[in-house]
């Protein structure tokens, strides 16, 4: 069943996801609590339940940079959606905090840890207690480098045990994860609300992830670990496929972005070639806006142009 909720709705089910491995959830720890949501969330949607329900998109990693451009441009884009919107610690986001006294009923900020699979759970279960369904999730987060824990590696001789799995942790596992929680929501979400006839799963990888593109090395953990985001991608668009899901999968590569992420290594970028957050976004929400579902699984750049793997 759909259930309609216009974005002058006010009703916010939220359970907070607790990020200890040995707690059990807020949910678990009272069902009347979750009883009574469920009934008033059931309530409060059936005098709309015969309208076509809004679409509602969720921005992984939405706390600055790209993925806050994201949340921004599908507020602004959108003023019939919603926009759910996740990162570690919400409370720390000024931007996302500034967008929800903009976009008070249209946005939902939730708390959501890549590394922590019982958050991202947690976050899947407030999103169907709220809305029932997903039509778009954007993956964004993503690490490059972070001062004393991990640098891009320039020399074998400089590789390390940790700076790999840490590497693999949030850009490959942490957004599969994701895909994997959310997959029931996208299923059911499938093109309803948007022009599109499919529900859409977007990860952001890199150029340099194409192995076939890779002639430069170095970046060893940066590198393999969106590689392997990618054949995660693509192997579950395959299973999507199969099951004949409404749901297309693709990655994107956002180009060079003038962000904190870049910002260490830009003297090297030409001028030409550094994009801003605002014009990358707006060249990969028309990219996600318009896929078929022949695209399912496929690689593209910021401009539309096909990455080779």
């Amino acid at each position: 069943m759909f259930f309609s909720l216009s974005c002058n709705d006010s009703l916010l089910l939220l359970l907070p996801p607790t990020h200890n491995k040995n707690n059990t959830s807020m949910a678990s720890r009272s069902p009347r609590l979750l009883s009574l949501a469920r009934r008033a969330f059931s309530s409060s949607s059936s005098s709309s339940s015969s309208s076509q329900p809004n679409a509602v998109s969720l921005v992984q990693g939405a706390s600055r940079g790209i993925g806050l451009e994201f949340v921004k441009q599908l507020l602004e884009n959108n003023d019939k959606g919603h926009v759910i919107a996740t990162c570690r610690n919400p409370n720390a986001s000024t931007g996302l905090l500034h967008l929800k006294d903009r976009f008070d009923d249209c946005l939902q900020i939730l708390p959501l840890d890549l590394t922590i699979e019982s958050s991202i759970e947690e976050s899947a279960l407030s999103i169907k207690e709220t809305y029932g369904h997903l039509n778009l999730l954007i993956n964004v987060s993503g690490i490059f480098s972070i001062p004393g824990v991990l640098q891009p590696e320039t020399t074998l001789n400089k590789l390390e045990k940790s700076s790999l799995m840490l590497a693999y942790e949030v850009n490959a596992v942490g957004p599969i994860l994701v895909i994997k929680h959310m997959w029931p929501l996208l299923k059911v979400g499938g093109g309803i609300g948007t022009e599109r006839s499919s529900a859409v799963v977007a990860s952001l990888s890199s150029r340099v992830a194409s192995i076939g593109n890779n002639r430069l090395g170095d970046w060893h953990s940066y590198r393999s670990s969106k590689t392997a985001l990618n054949q995660l991608s693509k192997t579950i668009s395959l299973e999507f496929a199969r099951k004949k899901d409404p749901i297309i999968s693709i990655l994107l590569h956002p180009g060079t972005v003038d962000t904190d992420l870049t910002k260490p290594f830009q003297k090297n970028i030409p001028k030409e070639k550094l994009l801003t957050k605002e014009y990358s976004v707006q060249k990969l929400l028309h990219i996600i806006n318009n896929v078929k579902s022949q695209d399912n699984g496929k690689f593209f750049a910021w401009d539309g142009q096909e990455i080779p793997w």
